[in-house]
């Protein structure tokens, strides 16, 4: 969120986080259930021109910037990005990256920690001889179980990058977010991914850049709705998640009991959920039909995009508010 304020690029963006992680470092539960989950963080920046991947180690850190003269995809495990130079299908070979929950940067670093490779030879960790690979040298030499579903679904996720090769649309790349048998999307043993994304950003910057925002759990069962930044937003308070006067995120101490902060979406689209699963028959229909309103959503971004149509500002502004209205009406 700081690198988003005080970044105006993608490598502004990684000075933020770096200066702010050497000097502060990381750490504490992610989530707030009394049985701590911690780990540190990979992130993926981007923006018109060019991208990176940072990966972390306490307050230490390594970072990738991805090549790709034609078109760049980065895909997450709950977001992905999509670079292309029109919005046709366009062809892409090293210019594309995944990630997932393990360090990959190898020998491919860009820029580093300046204490980087002198901490890992303090630590008996590299002899100082040969390649330097971040993954390697900083990851553990016995990991646990639960790392050989993250290598897994790392892997998955980029041989359904090489498979699309070529022809990658936003449409693809969404396809692959709510690809299961991956484990890409996550719905098993009390995870569910959380939430999804797909951004468009033209090279060309009259063009605005688009995102698509599910803003409800499994992408395999949400919608993708369009959303620009302009002058004059709407504000969308359905996807706006309520305000407790005493938060039990800033009490001290912190997290002594729990609240719902389910916004009025998200509690819809859980009810729809349960629809699915119990009656299979309409449960097929409602994906149907919003599945007709997503591609509603991306046919409106591409003409856009492509100067077919011109939208007038207050219909951009309304755009990402009309889009999540229209889906809360097929669920009641």
């Amino acid at each position: 969120r700081l690198a988003l304020e005080r970044g105006s690029s993608a490598r502004e963006a990684l000075e933020v986080i770096t200066a702010l992680l050497e000097r502060h470092g990381q750490g504490g539960s992610c989530k707030e259930e009394p049985v701590p989950f911690v780990y540190h963080n990979t992130f993926l920046l981007a923006d018109r021109t060019e991208a990176w991947v940072l990966e972390t180690a306490g307050r230490y850190w390594a970072a990738q910037r991805i090549q790709g003269e034609q078109a760049l995809v980065i895909l997450g495990g709950c977001g992905a990005l999509f670079f292309p130079p029109s919005l046709t299908p366009c062809a892409f070979a090293e210019g594309s990256r995944n990630i997932s929950n393990q360090l990959s940067i190898g020998t491919e670093i860009t820029a580093e920690h300046a204490g980087l490779r002198q901490r890992a030879r303090s630590q008996g960790w590299w002899s100082g001889d040969g390649p330097f690979s971040f993954s390697e040298v900083f990851s553990l030499a016995q990991q646990p179980p639960r790392m050989e579903a993250a290598k897994a679904r790392y892997q998955a996720g980029k041989e359904l990058l090489q498979q699309h090769a070529g022809h990658i649309t936003a449409e693809t790349v969404m396809a692959i977010l709510r690809d299961k048998a991956s484990g890409i999307c996550v719905d098993s043993e009390g995870f569910r991914t959380a939430g999804s994304m797909v951004s468009v950003l033209p090279q060309d910057p009259a063009l605005p850049c688009v995102h698509f925002f599910t803003g409800t759990p499994d992408p395999s069962r949400s919608v993708f709705k369009p959303f620009i930044f302009v002058a004059g937003l709407k504000p969308t308070p359905q996807v706006t998640s309520p305000t407790f006067p005493d938060d039990p995120a800033k009490q001290i101490p912190r997290f002594q009991r729990t609240v719902d902060r389910r916004h009025p979406l998200y509690r819809q689209h859980q009810a729809a959920l349960e629809l699915m699963e119990k009656d299979q028959e309409r449960g097929q229909k409602l994906l149907e039909t919003l599945r007709e309103l997503e591609k509603q959503g991306l046919e409106g971004m591409t003409a856009l995009l492509e100067g077919t149509v011109t939208a007038r500002p207050e219909e951009l502004a309304d755009l990402f508010f009309d889009c999540v209205e229209a889906e809360m009406k097929f669920y009641t």
